[in-house]
């Protein structure tokens, strides 16, 4: 009987003795998980990823000849699987690492391969596991916006190039100066969800490409309409639930910042698309399928810098903008400087980002209804940062993409031969057709 005593003992000294090696530290850190937003965070996480794939894969393949169509899809899932790779090795330490004393520039190497994070970690109130992946879609869409720059025409070598270093040289950088603690963020620059790091860098990045990859054949006479529009209404519907995790899951948390970025992403979607239409049918006799979703498009990039720090109204405001602003972008881009972004990235997403930074300035003080604007800051102070934001993240993107594209195209070349282009891309680069002869 008396045998089991010393065991008790033990037992309660073992017990004891973890306690004390999990306080405070792992006890402190549990008490600062919460399962709300963490399960917020893994559901944003897999809506963005919903925006590429299959999304923005539909969107941009209704658009383009069907010889084309997967060759598009390809791309679109070639570069999504590239950046996952590139993002757990490098890219994310260099976003939201600790760059000691270059920090303020860019991100060290310590969270390479995920170096140190474990089941454990915690970014605020949720694992930083969970913070790695949702801010990885973000790096996977947006070399992926860029594929409307330059789809039909060039080499799928050249694709993977660029998207990888692009990645590396455009991506990180932007986004640690902006979201990883960088000098951006410490001007008090506002980009709630990626109007610069995401749409500005993509934009100005595929107006660059578009410009030295040179247009399609016949461009712009004679280039024919898209060929399944139906399927880039199916992909634009995807891009607009995505959307939600993309701006709402933007706040990390569970709360009132989220459910009113999802408020405000939805209003705008819904204002630019009735707005685009609208134009359209006063000025060419018919509402389009392809013009009405291109307008949600432009709508939705427009929200999502100020998503988390404007009203309702503000929303509404930044719809109409976002739908006369980027339809006249479009026609300039291709018919005034002849410009073939083919699937109007710069004009939508370059241009729908950049108005947005700029309106945030506004419509993000509370006189206008915002959340208000950073301690000491002014409109005029808030429009000064912003634009000089803009600025700096457009001519980085534009001076990495243009060096990057000269080195590619002396190495491994940049565009697919005319006979090539002539039969599509679907065939000649990948060995697949979308029906089977």
């Amino acid at each position: 009987m008396s045998k089991p005593i010393p065991t008790v003992i033990f037992a309660a000294l073992f017990a004891f003795g973890v306690v004390l090696i999990t306080t405070p530290d792992a006890l402190a850190q549990d008490a600062k998980l919460s399962s709300g937003d963490t399960s917020w965070v893994l559901t944003a996480t897999a809506l963005v990823l919903f925006m590429t794939l299959p999304g923005l894969a539909l969107f941009y393949g209704g658009l383009v000849h069907a010889k084309n169509l997967l060759s598009v899809l390809m791309q679109c899932f070639s570069v999504a699987c590239l950046i996952s790779i590139l993002w757990f090795v490098v890219v994310y330490s260099l976003a939201f690492g600790d760059g000691g004393a270059a920090n303020e520039w860019i991100g060290g190497v310590d969270k390479a391969f995920l170096f140190g994070v474990g089941v454990g970690s915690l970014f605020g109130t949720i694992p930083e596991s969970a913070f790695f992946m949702f801010q990885m879609t973000f790096a996977i869409i947006t070399p992926t916006l860029i594929v409307g720059a330059y789809v039909e025409r060039i080499k799928f070598s050249a694709v993977m190039v660029f998207s990888g270093v692009w990645v590396i040289l455009v991506y990180g950088p932007v986004c640690h100066w902006i979201w990883g603690g960088g000098w951006l963020a410490d001007l008090g620059v506002k980009d709630f969800a990626g109007g610069l790091v995401v749409h500005v860098t993509a934009g100005i990045s595929a107006l660059v490409i578009a410009k030295m990859l040179g247009g399609r054949r016949g461009f712009p006479r004679e280039i024919t309409p898209p060929h399944h529009p139906g399927l880039t209404m199916i992909g634009a519907a995807m891009l607009w639930v995505g959307w939600f995790g993309f701006n709402a899951g933007s706040a990390v948390a569970a709360d009132g910042s989220a459910g009113m970025a999802m408020v405000v992403t939805h209003i705008s979607a819904a204002t630019a698309s009735l707005v685009w239409m609208c134009i359209e049918w006063i000025k060419h006799g018919k509402p389009s399928l392809v013009g009405i979703v291109t307008g949600m498009v432009a709508g939705l990039a427009t929200i999502t810098p100020g998503a988390g720090f404007v009203g309702p109204a503000g929303a509404l405001v930044f719809g109409i903008v976002a739908g006369f602003v980027c339809y006249w972008c479009v026609g300039f881009i291709k018919q005034k400087i002849r410009i073939d972004d083919s699937l109007d990235v710069f004009a939508v997403h370059g241009v729908g980002g950049a108005v947005g930074i700029l309106l945030t300035s506004f419509f993000g003080t509370e006189a206008l209804g915002g959340m208000g604007l950073g301690e000491g800051m002014t409109m005029l102070k808030q429009l000064g940062v912003q634009v000089l934001g803009i600025a700096v993240v457009a001519l980085w993107s534009l001076v990495i993409s243009w060096i990057l594209i000269k080195i590619i195209r002396v190495t491994i070349g940049l565009r697919v031969h005319e006979e090539e282009e002539i039969e599509g891309l679907d065939i000649t680069s990948h060995g697949e057709r979308i029906h089977s002869s």
